[in-house]
């Protein structure tokens, strides 16, 4: 009794393909496909390999017809023999465990494997390119509202505000800028500057406008103060008057200490701020305004230091 089964011989099949392969690497990887040309070529290498022939009506009948009977057994090892087996006994031996045939794909199989690869591979590659030239450096300065003149320093204060996210915070150079690099067609910000008001601002980008202008409203309260606390004392009175009418009656007034190694505050009512800021043995002088709060037209929270 012939030993293997109609799974060894679409085994054997695959194997001869894969032989072929080596002098003919172009051929269809499905032999049922064969035909013309391919046959003859398989026929001519039977000859020069195991000096054997099948007719053309062999390979018809019985590689690109299912039939549910194997070949003869002489054919089975000559076959087995061209694909690199002593006979077909040797040859079902050493598959045993490959018996469970996956049928080789098609052309059009894959065809319709390949090209959806592609076309998945190719909408990555657009992506990566259009987040690449998205993604933009911008150049933020701010200028100063009524004077259009530009806000310097390294102390104004940018919180970026993102969706579900924590506020990121930047510091801007001493020319008064900072630069932020994103991807994303509009960013939304907070900014704080000494003796300008607290501002929110959503700014949308486009294309090629890598700098950006910021107008910045003076708080014109806190500049008020920091002039008096710099210029002498000559109608102390007058400038008493003025203080009462923009800090408010419950303001909560806030001295941090100027040294980093120090750590303290120190608090004022109204009146004490005004006296130590008015009166000639005051010492509260060239004072550096670092936050107010308004309401209703008036101070009703600052905090300031001593500039060293």
């Amino acid at each position: 009794m012939q030993n293997g089964n109609r799974n060894h011989f679409e085994l054997l099949k695959q194997k001869i393909v894969a032989t072929m392969q080596h002098s003919y690497p172009g051929i269809n990887p499905s032999i049922s496909d064969w035909k013309g040309q391919e046959i003859t070529d398989f026929q001519e290498e039977l000859l020069n390999t195991v000096n054997a022939h099948i007719s053309e009506k062999w390979f018809y009948n019985h590689i690109k017809k299912e039939n549910q009977s194997l070949p003869r057994i002489d054919v089975l090892n000559l076959l087995s023999k061209y694909a690199g087996y002593s006979n077909w006994d040797d040859f079902v031996y050493k598959n045993g465990g490959e018996a469970v045939i996956h049928p080789p794909e098609s052309k059009a199989n894959r065809y319709f494997i390949i090209v959806p690869v592609l076309v998945v591979a190719v909408m990555i590659v657009l992506f990566v390119v259009y987040k690449l030239v998205s993604v933009g450096e911008y150049r933020f300065s701010f200028y100063d509202a009524d004077t259009k003149e530009a806000v310097t320093g390294s102390r104004i204060e940018v919180k970026i505000i993102r969706d579900k996210e924590s506020p990121v915070s930047y510091f801007t150079d001493t020319s008064g800028g900072f630069s932020f690099r994103t991807g994303e067609r509009q960013v939304k910000f907070v900014v704080s500057a000494p003796y300008y008001k607290t501002d929110t601002i959503i700014r949308t980008f486009k294309s090629f406008e890598k700098d950006q202008q910021i107008s910045l409203h003076a708080d014109d309260y806190a500049m008020m103060i920091h002039y008096f606390s710099e210029m002498k004392v000559d109608d102390w009175q007058k400038r008493r008057k003025s203080l009462d009418k923009i800090i408010d009656e419950t303001a909560m007034i806030y001295q941090v200490s100027s040294d980093r190694s120090e750590i303290g505050m120190e608090l004022y009512n109204k009146d004490e701020f005004i006296d130590k800021l008015t009166m000639p043995t005051g010492n509260l002088r060239n004072i550096e305004i670092l936050d107010t709060k308004i309401k209703n037209d008036k101070i009703v929270v600052m905090k300031f230091r001593i500039k060293r």
